[in-house]
């Protein structure tokens, strides 16, 4: 895949977390530059989703949500509808154990007839973390428009492609959504 552009969704609530959950620090580095080291390796075409200020200090685009408190949803519609590209890397905020070898497996195995490309093991999808293609966005624009706002419901409409992966593989793409999530992480990467 020559061009791709990287959106790492940097909107939500946190209610769980109570703070600006790609600012949460992990090995004293905000979770986001966890992920940005992870992606500069495969591009340096890189845009946040985002309407804080929190995240001025990064020099990378930031753009707005174009419908707000639409989740994930509206931040993927917003990133594929600002793409220049064909393919788009779509992450969350929130996984900051996220390697540029996963990102690398996932890029180099998606095809171009998925719409979706995504990595799933038996007891879990990972759909923030994938490879989505900018020719969707009136599919999505649809499912804002009828408020059918999860991301799984979308994966069900349209042609994608599974990346199958083992149990233990889950923990690098885990997102950590409450304090007592980052408790974990911080004792099991001691």
């Amino acid at each position: 895949m020559k061009t791709l552009t990287v959106f790492i969704l940097c909107g939500g609530k946190s209610t769980r977390m109570q703070s600006e959950k790609g600012l949460v620090l992990f090995q004293e580095k905000p979770f986001i530059e966890h992920i940005i080291k992870a992606i500069l390796p495969i591009t340096d075409q890189i845009k946040l989703i985002t309407g804080s200020k929190e995240y001025d200090y990064l020099e990378y685009e930031k753009i707005p949500d174009l419908v707000e408190d639409k989740g994930p949803l509206g931040g993927i519609y917003t990133a594929l509808s600002h793409s220049e590209t064909e393919f788009n890397l779509i992450l969350s905020c929130d996984i900051p154990l996220i390697s540029t070898q996963l990102l690398q497996e996932l890029i180099s195995k998606h095809t171009k007839q998925a719409a979706i490309t995504v990595f799933a093991s038996e007891s879990k999808t990972h759909p923030l973390i994938g490879i989505y293609s900018k020719n969707i966005v009136p599919v999505i624009k649809e499912a804002i428009d009828s408020s059918e706002l999860r991301v799984m419901d979308l994966l069900a409409k349209l042609p994608h492609q599974i990346i199958n992966i083992e149990e233990s593989e889950n923990y690098p793409l885990t997102n950590i959504n409450s304090a007592d999530e980052l408790n974990d992480l911080n004792i099991n990467s001691i």
